[in-house]
């Protein structure tokens, strides 16, 4: 008789929860490291107090229909008075680390450094502290899209005037943090801010964006914002601190619906445009050829007397390239490619990649539309990434599984973690790929930005309805904190 775990697995499909998948029975290095994140406006809450500034988050969840189920994250979480909790919730799971953002507008209330909140610096303080006091490593995240609201109103990453805006304000983190914090993200998922999120906005609520164009001007001040803060603190910083700084970038990995020659080059484009749009530069200084050559050639088609994409100097292309000490990748689901590149479409970067996108309908879905599970396409993607940028270390830094509200018994977030793990496991042993992190999203329930929190993606359940933001251990906290502590993902490991 095959182990329990795989006859659990195998009767699972016949509910439809997920395939039957043989889990490896390796186990994560001694070095290995296990963490959890979440993100400031997700969980802070405190969004008008002790001198903290507005975010455009905050304007958005009090002046729009943006919000799906009409919530705010005015007090999410209440991590800002509950920070104790998040610490206790994190010693339980045993995690290495825990990676959080600060809240630009908490720390520069106006977005300028002319104007700095004491309560702020106070506030990550007194985190930073509680997790080192824990044994638990603060991975600090610069910017995860909470920007001040008067910053946007000046064109926010559209304005290349933003590079110094922020660079400002890394200088500060690094200044009162960097004694302590050795592991720090720039910007998180630029993809999701500067490409899909425009494309939100036009196709939920019908605004008015100048899509083929702002994608591409917000990608390249990341790009160059990324690398002013790198270098500063190579400079400034590095000595001193020996700290170590990446960009997390968000990707699927793009699966060829048929093996033509069409179809095979349209997933690799996928791969360019999604992944190569930042992690190009930052390993070979420019961006991919596919994409130079994709946007150049539909602009000229398209009537524009200059491609659309934006031109690194020379200068900038040398200081990019290398700009990371290791690669940072959110992974959550993949993805089926087909070719439509003969057809020439509006200016949009989602049109501009020429190809369709679409998920399997035999992969399981979840609470989140956009999210359906095939572990395969993680080991794809690390060996992808292990190839084609140099075999560099890798760490995930978000991944999880969506589920309904009040799901406490929470089997498919389970199964997630164990399939994706898995094949993380097959990565590092079978392929060779430098994995050497695994991040959980996310601690807790949260906000999750447009869809309020009709989703949840939390390995601890939070209760919105109640003051006191009551955190409960999900079944895959036990699960989560199994796995951390045997470094294995079944009762018997090789």
């Amino acid at each position: 008789m095959p182990p329990l775990w795989i006859v659990v697995g195998c009767l699972q499909v016949l509910l439809k929860w997920t395939t039957c998948q043989e889990i490896s029975t390796l186990t994560f290095p001694d070095s290995f490291l296990f963490g959890a994140a979440t993100s400031a406006y997700q969980i802070e809450g405190a969004w008008n107090e002790d001198g903290k500034g507005e975010s455009r988050w905050d304007y958005i969840v009090h002046n729009t229909n943006f919000i799906l189920d009409g919530s705010t994250g005015d007090v999410a979480c209440d991590s800002y008075h509950k920070y104790q909790d998040d610490i206790a919730a994190l010693k339980e799971l045993g995690v290495n680390y825990y990676r959080f953002s600060i809240s630009w507008p908490r720390l520069l209330p106006n977005g300028f450094a002319n104007e700095v909140n004491p309560a702020g610096i106070e506030y990550y303080n007194n985190l930073i502290d509680g997790l080192l006091a824990e044994g638990i490593e603060p991975w600090v995240t610069m910017y995860h899209w909470d920007i001040p609201n008067l910053i946007y109103y000046l064109g926010s990453w559209n304005n290349a005037e933003i590079v110094d805006y922020i660079t400002e304000l890394a200088d500060l983190a690094f200044q009162h943090f960097g004694d302590r914090v050795k592991t720090w993200i720039t910007i998180n998922e630029p993809l999701t801010f500067c490409a899909h999120f425009p494309n939100a906005t036009v196709t939920l609520y019908g605004q008015t964006v100048p899509v083929g164009i702002t994608e591409y001007l917000c990608g390249h001040n990341v790009l160059r914002a990324h690398t002013k803060i790198y270098r500063l603190y190579q400079l400034k910083y590095k000595n001193s601190q020996g700290g170590r700084i990446s960009l997390a970038l968000n990707a699927e990995y793009g699966i060829p619906e048929t093996d033509s020659e069409e179809d095979i080059a349209a997933a690799k484009r996928k791969m360019d445009f999604e992944l190569g749009w930042f992690l190009n530069p930052l390993v070979y200084g420019d961006y991919p050829r596919t994409m130079i050559d994709y946007i150049r050639n539909y602009s000229a088609l398209q009537g524009y007397p200059v491609t659309r994409l934006p031109i690194f100097t020379l200068t900038e292309r040398v200081q990019i390239k290398g700009a990371y000490d290791f690669i940072a990748i959110n992974h959550y689901t993949s993805a089926i490619i087909s070719d439509n590149s003969s057809l020439v479409l509006d200016a949009s970067y989602e049109n501009d990649d020429g190809l369709d996108a679409k998920k399997d309908p035999s992969w399981e879905g979840s609470a989140a539309s956009w999210l359906a599970v095939y572990p395969e396409g993680f080991r794809q993607l690390l060996v992808y990434i292990k190839e084609n940028y140099n075999d560099p270390e890798i760490a995930v830094t978000e991944q999880g599984y969506a589920d309904e509200p009040d799901t406490i018994n929470d089997t498919r977030r389970i199964n997630y973690y164990q399939t994706y793990l898995s094949e993380a496991l097959k990565a590092i042993h079978e392929d060779g790929v430098k994995l050497t992190a695994y991040t959980a999203w996310s601690l807790l329930d949260n906000f999750e930005w447009n869809s309020g929190y009709s989703v949840r993606f939390g390995l601890y359940h939070v209760d919105f309805e109640d003051d006191n933001r009551t955190r409960t251990p999900k079944e895959s906290a036990e699960f989560y904190k199994k796995v951390i502590a045997t470094r294995c993902l079944v009762d018997s490991c090789d």
